[in-house]
Parts: structure tokens; C-alpha cells; sequence
């Protein structure tokens, strides 16, 4: 298990367990059930690199309390 750290930069930080081997868009199903917004519209991004749905954390090399920029579409 390891806890990523979301934040929105607008007052919002979401703390998040998860797998490795779950993809970006069930750690954005996580987020989702926490913030209550729709999965859908949420983007999540490292400095430029938007995180794509299908690929999996381990690929991206997101590691245990590693901090994300969370957006919103």
C-alpha cells in the first residue's frame, strides 16, 4: 500500500491509499469518493505530465507520499 498526496491548490488536499499496481483512473475513482466530484473530471498532473487513466502507478513511477497537482475539467 502506498498514500499518495493530492492537491488542488485551492485549499484542498486529499490523502489517498492505493496499490501500485492500480491504474491512475481508479486512484482517481478514490479521489473522487473523497472529494465528491466526478472522476471523470479530474486531471491529475505532475509539474506538465498529465497522467493518463489506463496506465498503471508503478508504471509512473508514483511512489509512497508522493504529492500530486489535482485540476478539475
Amino acid at each position: 500500500m502506498i498514500e499518495v498526496v493530492c492537491n488542488d491548490r485551492l485549499g484542498k488536499k486529499v490523502r489517498v491509499k492505493c496499490n501500485g499496481d492500480d491504474t491512475v483512473g481508479d486512484l482517481k475513482k478514490l479521489i473522487a469518493a473523497q472529494t465528491g466530484t466526478n472522476w471523470e473530471k479530474i486531471v491529475l498532473k505532475k509539474w506538465y505530465n498529465v497522467f493518463k487513466d489506463h496506465i498503471t502507478l508503478d508504471d509512473y513511477e508514483i511512489h509512497d507520499g508522493m504529492n500530486i497537482e489535482l485540476y478539475y475539467n
